[in-house]
């Protein structure tokens, strides 16, 4: 399997909602968000630590105690492989989520038949991404992917992660209604986990605080 895979999860609780799960990261980001948490899997040409039939091996041995498989990352449909992958997941009666930011908007939507679930970061209204990946036309792939995931149909939560460096309430506000607007049920607003010491102004959580209550769909994580 043509995969360069950074780690496995042999079980999650977290990374589909209401699923147990294994999650397979795979390496490879071409953006480089300001508060990604994964940064050690950013690097395209790193060596993965995990060959693909250790996690085949682990799939064979708990089918009928884990529900399915998420793909995250880095950028998982960074690979080529990804789509090969997907299917022979399936073969084992797995169902199969990704966790993406939506950086190749044609690949993922080309992935879309295959996926059960996916867990979409949209980080911020497109004129905001610039500062927040470094990539200047990242909003607006980040924005395609979301409304092909839309509008495929396949199960989706979307996800924004809420840093006080990049964000205000009334742009939280704003983005909520364009996210509902577009169709999308399910939000979860979450908040930054930045490095001990970081001094950003308020808070996530005062930001997050001065929305008041959240419409229906909305919701919150702490960091």
């Amino acid at each position: 399997m043509n995969l360069t895979i950074a780690g496995l999860a042999r079980l999650s609780v977290c990374d589909w909602p209401g699923q147990l799960v294994a999650t397979v990261f795979l390496q490879g980001c071409p953006w480089r968000c300001r508060y990604c948490h994964n940064p050690a899997l950013m690097a395209f040409g790193a060596a993965g630590v995990v060959q693909w039939h250790e996690v085949w091996a682990h799939l064979l041995s708990r089918r009928g105690l884990l529900d399915a498989v998420v793909f995250s990352g880095g950028e998982p449909t960074a690979q080529d492989g990804l789509a090969a992958a997907a299917d022979r997941v399936r073969e084992l009666g797995y169902q199969v989520g990704l966790h993406t930011g939506g950086a190749y908007p044609k690949r993922l939507a080309s992935l879309l038949p295959r996926l059960d679930w996916v867990g979409l970061d949209i980080k911020g209204l497109p004129a905001e991404y610039p500062a927040i990946t470094g990539v200047v036309t990242a909003g607006d792939w980040a924005w395609a992917s979301l409304r092909s995931v839309l509008a495929a149909g396949v199960a989706c939560e979307v996800r924004t992660t809420v840093d006080p460096r990049f964000h205000t309430a009334a742009g939280l506000a704003g983005l909520i209604d364009i996210l509902q607007a577009e169709g999308v049920s399910q939000l979860v607003l979450q908040e930054v986990r930045l490095p001990s010491g970081t001094s950003a102004g308020p808070s996530a959580a005062q930001l997050l605080d001065e929305l008041g209550t959240l419409p229906a769909g909305v919701s919150r994580r702490a960091g």
